[in-house]
């Protein structure tokens, strides 16, 4: 893993691959995963396919956001029950979610997108907005936790 990110390449990263047919999870996940150097399978990007258009189609959560969760999580989630890292995972996701809610006015897809056709220009140009800012505000917040981390040990 590398934390020498160069925020620029992350989000032409994100949004290349959004532009070649990933949709906006799969496309923060990858990014992430690229620029971090992380040993991460490509597994973790199919696990997110169901999430772009509010949980395949249904309108709830952004994609992107839904990504940038799963990221967060692979970073600081708990893997046994009990675990109290989920208490700091869940600040973090809450600090996602206030970001890309603060940004663009809502979390929730049908909301973000209403008036639009799926596959239209006006959404595809929205949505590569969302991707890019989501993905570099991820990286942001973990490059942030990795270094308090560091300052700990």
């Amino acid at each position: 893993m590398t934390t020498n990110i160069n925020m620029e390449q992350l989000q032409k990263d994100a949004v290349d691959i959004f532009h070649q047919g990933f949709a906006c999870s799969e496309s923060v996940i990858y990014a992430i995963r690229k620029n971090f150097e992380l040993d991460m399978s490509d597994d973790a990007i199919a696990m997110s396919t169901g999430f772009p258009w509010g949980l395949g189609g249904g309108g709830c959560i952004c994609g992107a956001l839904a990504g940038a969760t799963m990221c967060i999580g692979y970073f600081y989630g708990r893997k046994v029950p009990g675990d109290p890292k989920n208490v700091r995972c869940f600040a973090l996701c809450n600090e996602i979610h206030d970001f890309f809610k603060e940004n663009f006015g809502a979390a929730c897809c049908r909301v973000l997108t209403r008036g639009m056709e799926k596959d239209s220009d006006e959404r595809k140009a929205q949505c590569t907005k969302f991707v890019a800012a989501t993905v570099k505000k991820t990286a942001e917040i973990i490059l942030r936790e990795l270094e308090k981390d560091q300052k700990e040990i």
